[in-house]
């Protein structure tokens, strides 16, 4: 387990340290910064907090990742994303965001949801995606990251 580097002895989520506690380190129960961390949930039910990867290298765990965003380049705007192995929920804590997809066929358009504070979307199995902020954000993606693929843009103005 990884400990939130920020949790102190005195903090509510630490154990007790009295001499009765019979809890050893590798019991430990802290809080998990969303912001530094990922949480990977396998298969066999065992949920770990750890360094967010984009490549999926565990590819039967789904990821919870939670990023705060200032501007277009920290959601890398001038790419695309595809997820082949599952479907992404991207979710706007705060602040408001875009998401923009691929158009599907060749002539078509792309298609755009808005995310304001509060909401979410569910990106299908495959489909090519990328966002654009309307105001600093606090976002959250969910997805299995197994086989992800990013794409420059070809389109930027």
């Amino acid at each position: 387990m990884t400990t939130n580097p920020a949790s102190s002895p005195s903090s509510p989520s630490s154990p007790s340290s009295s001499s009765a506690d019979t809890t050893d380190a590798s019991d430990a129960i802290d809080a998990i910064d969303l912001f530094a961390l990922a949480l990977t949930f396998h298969p066999d039910g065992d949920v770990r907090a750890g360094e967010r990867r984009m490549d999926g290298s565990d590819s039967d765990a789904w990821q919870i990742a939670t990023f705060h965003v200032e501007t277009d380049a920290d959601v890398h705007a001038d790419h695309w994303e595809m997820h082949p192995s599952a479907e992404e929920g991207v979710c706007c804590l705060t602040g408001g965001a875009r998401i923009h997809f691929r158009a599907t066929g060749p002539g078509g358009a792309e298609d755009m949801v808005r995310l304001p504070a509060g909401t979410a979307v569910i990106v299908p199995r495959g489909r090519w995606h990328r966002l654009e902020l309307d105001a600093p954000s606090d976002l959250m993606s969910i997805t299995r990251r197994h086989g992800t693929r990013l794409e420059k843009r070809t389109d930027t103005p």
